[in-house]
Protein backbone atom coordinates (compact mmCIF):
# COMPACT_ATOMS: atom_id res chain seq x y z
CA UNK A 1 0.00 0.00 0.00
CA UNK A 2 1.26 3.47 -0.70
CA UNK A 3 1.91 5.69 2.23
CA UNK A 4 0.00 9.11 2.40
CA UNK A 5 0.70 12.01 4.54
CA UNK A 6 -1.82 14.07 6.17
CA UNK A 7 -1.79 17.86 6.27
CA UNK A 8 -4.21 20.15 8.04
CA UNK A 9 -6.90 21.65 5.78
CA UNK A 10 -6.39 25.48 4.76
CA UNK A 11 -6.98 28.12 2.80
CA UNK A 12 -5.18 27.16 -0.11
CA UNK A 13 -7.26 23.98 -0.41
CA UNK A 14 -10.55 24.88 -1.69
CA UNK A 15 -9.26 23.81 -5.38
CA UNK A 16 -9.33 20.30 -3.74
CA UNK A 17 -13.12 20.78 -2.32
CA UNK A 18 -13.98 21.96 -6.26
CA UNK A 19 -12.97 19.05 -7.54
CA UNK A 20 -14.71 16.53 -5.08
CA UNK A 21 -17.87 18.62 -5.66
CA UNK A 22 -17.34 16.93 -9.43
CA UNK A 23 -20.04 14.42 -10.56
CA UNK A 24 -18.01 11.66 -10.48
CA UNK A 25 -17.00 12.36 -6.50
CA UNK A 26 -20.39 13.15 -5.47
CA UNK A 27 -22.56 10.37 -7.03
CA UNK A 28 -23.28 8.75 -3.44
CA UNK A 29 -23.73 12.20 -1.61
CA UNK A 30 -26.57 13.43 -3.25
CA UNK A 31 -24.93 15.52 -6.21
CA UNK A 32 -22.62 18.35 -6.26
CA UNK A 33 -22.86 21.26 -3.90
CA UNK A 34 -23.43 25.08 -5.17
CA UNK A 35 -20.87 27.77 -4.71
CA UNK A 36 -22.20 29.01 -1.72
CA UNK A 37 -22.68 25.83 0.40
CA UNK A 38 -18.37 25.06 -1.03
CA UNK A 39 -17.36 28.12 -0.11
CA UNK A 40 -18.75 27.32 4.16
CA UNK A 41 -17.49 23.92 3.69
CA UNK A 42 -14.20 25.98 3.13
CA UNK A 43 -14.30 27.81 6.06
CA UNK A 44 -16.25 24.82 8.39
CA UNK A 45 -13.00 22.86 7.39
CA UNK A 46 -10.30 25.63 8.04
CA UNK A 47 -12.43 26.28 11.68
CA UNK A 48 -12.34 22.73 12.52
CA UNK A 49 -8.28 22.30 11.78
CA UNK A 50 -7.75 25.34 13.69
CA UNK A 51 -9.61 24.20 16.97
CA UNK A 52 -8.12 21.94 19.52
CA UNK A 53 -7.16 18.58 17.65
CA UNK A 54 -9.63 16.51 19.99
CA UNK A 55 -12.96 18.23 18.20
CA UNK A 56 -11.71 16.73 15.01
CA UNK A 57 -9.68 17.68 12.03
CA UNK A 58 -9.72 17.87 8.18
CA UNK A 59 -6.73 16.83 6.54
CA UNK A 60 -5.71 16.93 2.95
CA UNK A 61 -4.37 13.64 1.34
CA UNK A 62 -0.96 13.80 0.51
CA UNK A 63 0.98 10.81 -1.67
CA UNK A 64 4.49 10.54 0.79
CA UNK A 65 6.18 9.25 -2.56
CA UNK A 66 5.63 12.66 -5.17
CA UNK A 67 3.84 14.91 -2.78
CA UNK A 68 0.66 15.01 -5.03
CA UNK A 69 -2.80 15.61 -3.22
CA UNK A 70 -4.99 12.98 -3.91
CA UNK A 71 -8.20 13.59 -1.91
CA UNK A 72 -9.17 14.88 1.96
CA UNK A 73 -9.96 12.65 5.05
CA UNK A 74 -11.44 13.95 8.62
CA UNK A 75 -13.47 13.08 11.30
CA UNK A 76 -15.40 15.54 13.75
CA UNK A 77 -17.68 15.50 16.94
CA UNK A 78 -20.94 14.87 16.85
CA UNK A 79 -23.53 12.45 18.59
CA UNK A 80 -25.21 9.66 17.48
CA UNK A 81 -27.94 7.21 19.11
CA UNK A 82 -27.33 9.51 22.64
CA UNK A 83 -23.36 8.84 22.64
CA UNK A 84 -20.39 11.48 22.10
CA UNK A 85 -18.92 9.89 19.09
CA UNK A 86 -16.91 11.25 16.07
CA UNK A 87 -17.55 10.59 12.67
CA UNK A 88 -15.19 10.20 9.42
CA UNK A 89 -15.58 10.90 6.04
CA UNK A 90 -13.07 10.56 3.35
CA UNK A 91 -12.42 10.96 -0.42
CA UNK A 92 -9.86 10.15 -2.96
CA UNK A 93 -10.22 11.99 -6.47
CA UNK A 94 -10.94 9.89 -9.35
CA UNK A 95 -7.55 9.09 -11.21
CA UNK A 96 -6.14 8.15 -7.82
CA UNK A 97 -8.59 5.92 -6.83
CA UNK A 98 -7.98 2.07 -6.62
CA UNK A 99 -4.76 2.35 -4.99
CA UNK A 100 -6.01 1.48 -1.65
CA UNK A 101 -5.03 5.23 -0.27
CA UNK A 102 -8.61 5.39 0.71
CA UNK A 103 -7.48 2.82 3.58
CA UNK A 104 -4.21 4.51 4.12
CA UNK A 105 -5.63 7.79 4.71
CA UNK A 106 -8.42 7.06 7.19
CA UNK A 107 -5.72 4.53 8.51
CA UNK A 108 -3.71 7.64 9.39
CA UNK A 109 -6.71 9.71 10.48
CA UNK A 110 -7.87 7.07 13.25
CA UNK A 111 -4.18 6.70 14.41
CA UNK A 112 -4.54 10.87 14.75
CA UNK A 113 -8.15 10.32 16.73
CA UNK A 114 -6.43 7.86 18.78
CA UNK A 115 -4.03 10.27 20.07
CA UNK A 116 -5.47 13.58 20.35
CA UNK A 117 -9.46 12.49 20.93
CA UNK A 118 -11.48 12.22 23.80
CA UNK A 119 -14.08 9.64 22.26
CA UNK A 120 -14.25 6.04 22.69
CA UNK A 121 -15.15 5.48 18.72
CA UNK A 122 -15.58 6.77 15.72
CA UNK A 123 -18.29 6.20 13.34
CA UNK A 124 -18.76 6.32 9.30
CA UNK A 125 -22.19 5.72 7.13
CA UNK A 126 -21.27 5.02 3.69
CA UNK A 127 -24.42 4.52 2.02
CA UNK A 128 -25.74 0.95 1.80
CA UNK A 129 -25.14 1.33 -2.24
CA UNK A 130 -21.24 2.74 -2.31
CA UNK A 131 -19.69 -0.40 -1.87
CA UNK A 132 -16.33 1.00 -2.43
CA UNK A 133 -16.06 3.39 0.40
CA UNK A 134 -18.08 -0.01 2.67
CA UNK A 135 -15.26 -1.44 1.46
CA UNK A 136 -12.70 0.95 3.05
CA UNK A 137 -14.24 0.63 6.58
CA UNK A 138 -13.77 -3.04 6.38
CA UNK A 139 -10.50 -3.00 5.23
CA UNK A 140 -9.68 0.11 7.81
CA UNK A 141 -11.07 -2.39 10.44
CA UNK A 142 -14.51 -0.65 11.79
CA UNK A 143 -17.47 -3.07 12.86
CA UNK A 144 -20.48 -3.13 10.37
CA UNK A 145 -23.59 -2.45 13.04
CA UNK A 146 -25.58 -2.86 10.19
CA UNK A 147 -28.38 -0.45 8.21
CA UNK A 148 -29.53 2.80 9.55
CA UNK A 149 -31.60 5.95 8.46
CA UNK A 150 -29.30 8.33 8.14
CA UNK A 151 -29.32 11.88 6.22
CA UNK A 152 -27.32 13.22 4.06
CA UNK A 153 -27.51 15.73 3.18
CA UNK A 154 -29.63 16.78 6.23
CA UNK A 155 -33.02 16.34 5.63
CA UNK A 156 -32.43 13.43 2.96
CA UNK A 157 -32.95 10.19 4.21
CA UNK A 158 -30.02 7.91 2.69
CA UNK A 159 -30.47 3.75 3.33
CA UNK A 160 -26.62 3.69 5.19
CA UNK A 161 -24.29 1.37 7.11
CA UNK A 162 -23.16 2.33 10.66
CA UNK A 163 -19.25 1.70 10.90
CA UNK A 164 -18.07 1.64 14.08
CA UNK A 165 -14.38 1.64 14.74
CA UNK A 166 -13.55 1.87 18.94
CA UNK A 167 -9.95 4.02 19.54
CA UNK A 168 -10.17 2.35 23.40
CA UNK A 169 -10.17 -1.15 23.98
CA UNK A 170 -13.37 -1.83 25.39
CA UNK A 171 -12.77 -2.92 28.99
CA UNK A 172 -14.39 -6.02 30.20
CA UNK A 173 -16.45 -5.58 33.53
CA UNK A 174 -14.69 -7.55 36.59
CA UNK A 175 -16.39 -10.64 37.66
CA UNK A 176 -18.98 -10.68 39.60
CA UNK A 177 -17.79 -11.99 43.00
CA UNK A 178 -20.02 -15.64 44.32
CA UNK A 179 -22.67 -14.84 46.78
Amino acid sequence: MESVLLTPWAAGDFWLLERKNETAMTRYLGGPETAAKLLDRQRRYEALSAREPAAGRMFRVVLEATGESVGSVGFWEREWQGEPVYESGWGVLPEFQGRGLAVAAVTEVLAYARTHGTRDTVHAFPGTDHAASNAVCRRAGFECLGEVAFEYPPGVPHPSFDWRYRLQPVTPAPPTPPR
